[in-house]
């Protein structure tokens, strides 16, 4: 029997990177998908892609710092495929790059409102359907950047802890409802989110994430849609208010936190946007 038989996920920022290469896992595990991004074509695609595994799919154009557009996306789940039983909070951008003298205030709460406030709205509102069918798994997108300084830039590390901590706590307070939350932290993932800032694109990323952890390869949007997987699934009962490594063995030891790999980050003050925006 497939991993997800059954079950329904709403995935953010599912157009593109992990959260597509999530999606895909997902409909190929047998769930019921709602593709929730901003991206009109990409998560357009990405829902005919989940179809064509096999799965119901549906696009929900959805900005994760608005409230109702989150819960819109949560309702779109119920209303088509009757309930929820896995909200993955992946949508992200780099934001404000930069020193922290450089940051704007306008930059650093653009940044928060995506990848903290956003996470954050997600769970508030799956809960509620979540409850109705007795339990359910949340997964959020992290990062080692919010485990140890220098492994990105500013205002994204600090946010990104943010949400290590706050699914922590929300795992603390609806444990008993048996919902689980859970957050993955990618390490030095090949998605087009880093292409935009590095010259060369792909090839170039390619070769500079293949040398900074222990396995000698960059990731790929696959391993954290594995991740994702065993986090929704069953098999993970017993797992909440973790944040999984997902790294290549990175956060033992590799050398991100220094040389070549920090350079896209010592950039003048700006703002990077979604992937499929040009910045």
């Amino acid at each position: 029997m497939r991993k997800l038989e059954g079950k329904v996920a709403v995935i953010t920022g599912a157009s593109s990177g992990m959260g597509r290469a999530t999606a895909t896992r997902f409909a190929a595990e047998g769930a019921s998908v709602v593709i929730a991004d901003l991206n009109a074509e990409g998560g357009e695609a990405a829902a005919r892609e989940c179809r064509e595994n096999g799965a119901n799919a549906v696009f929900q154009q959805t900005d994760v710092t608005a409230e109702a557009a989150i819960k819109g996306a949560i309702d779109r789940a119920v209303k088509e495929f009757g309930r929820l039983d896995v909200m993955f909070n992946n949508a992200g951008l780099a934001g404000a790059l930069g020193s922290l003298e450089a940051t704007t205030a306008e930059n650093w709460d653009r940044t928060f409102a995506i990848l903290l406030r956003g996470v954050f709205l997600g769970i508030k509102h799956a809960v509620p359907a979540m409850r109705k069918i007795g339990g359910g798994s949340i997964i959020s997108t992290a990062s080692v950047a919010g485990l140890r300084g220098g492994a990105g830039p500013l205002a994204y590390s600090v946010a990104k802890a943010g949400v290590i901590h706050l699914t922590k706590c929300a795992a603390l307070e609806l444990g008993r409802e048996r919902i689980r939350v859970n957050c993955i932290c990618p390490g030095g993932i090949n998605t087009p989110l880093i292409h935009q800032h590095i010259p060369g694109g792909d090839p170039a990323v390619r070769q500079l994430l293949d040398n900074i952890q222990p396995i000698p390869r960059a990731g790929t949007g696959e391993d954290i849609a594995g991740a994702a997987l065993y986090l929704a699934s069953d098999d993970s009962a017993w797992v909440t208010g973790t944040a999984m490594v997902v790294d290549g063995g990175l956060m033992a030891g590799g050398n991100l936190f220094g040389g070549a790999a920090q350079q896209p980050f010592q950039t003048p003050a700006k703002w990077s946007g979604p992937s499929f925006e040009k910045d």
